[in-house]
């Protein structure tokens, strides 16, 4: 039974959000196509109707979820033009980010899995990026070519620092390293 454009466009949309969550929880690798539709709701078979690969996919679904971020840095970033770099270390550096990895950062969670595949993704990861740097770097103060670095160091430390505080088993010094990365986050000006 075919669908109508409609449906087939629904489809599609859940499917790259379900896809964006589970990427994110599970890693790229960490998922198959079958039990990706199966969350979704949808037949094996008719992935291949929507994405022409797994990675096609998760190009989509990369873009999505880091344009979705951008838009809410943005908001914050509009909100707290006083501190815009504590303000977005503040929502960053959480452990509720950290243990919610299905719901946060699409980079923190599938970097190394980007690194990895091809040209199509990178290419997602670095125009969302951009965006996302862009908007960082416009709230800070200085030239802009101090104002790029200051964002690029910024992004990397938040990056980095809820990787690391993901990969650690005890607690504490997962918490210690996020409270590290924000102290010196506000320390920054």
């Amino acid at each position: 039974m075919r669908v109508s454009r409609e449906q087939a466009a629904q489809n599609r949309e859940r499917i790259v959000e379900t896809a964006s969550r589970l990427f994110r929880e599970k890693g790229y690798d960490g998922i198959g196509v079958a039990d990706l539709m199966k969350s979704a709701g949808l037949t094996h078979g008719g992935f291949y109707g929507h994405f022409a690969s797994k990675e096609d996919l998760l190009a989509e679904a990369f873009g999505k979820a880091m344009a979705h971020s951008a838009e809410r840095w943005s908001e914050l970033l509009a909100a707290e033009p006083a501190n815009p770099r504590a303000a977005l270390a503040h929502m960053y550096l959480t452990s509720e980010h950290r243990d919610n990895p299905g719901q946060g950062c699409a980079l923190a969670a599938l970097g190394p899995d980007v690194s990895r595949v091809g040209p199509e993704v990178r290419q997602a990861m670095g125009d969302s990026f951009q965006k996302q740097l862009a908007a960082l770097a416009e709230a800070l103060p200085g030239d802009p070519a101090q104002q790029r670095r200051d964002a690029i160091t910024t992004y990397a430390a938040m990056v980095g620092g809820l990787v690391l505080a993901r990969s650690v088993a005890n607690k504490k010094q997962s918490d210690e390293i996020l409270a590290a990365v924000l102290s010196s986050l506000e320390e920054s000006r």
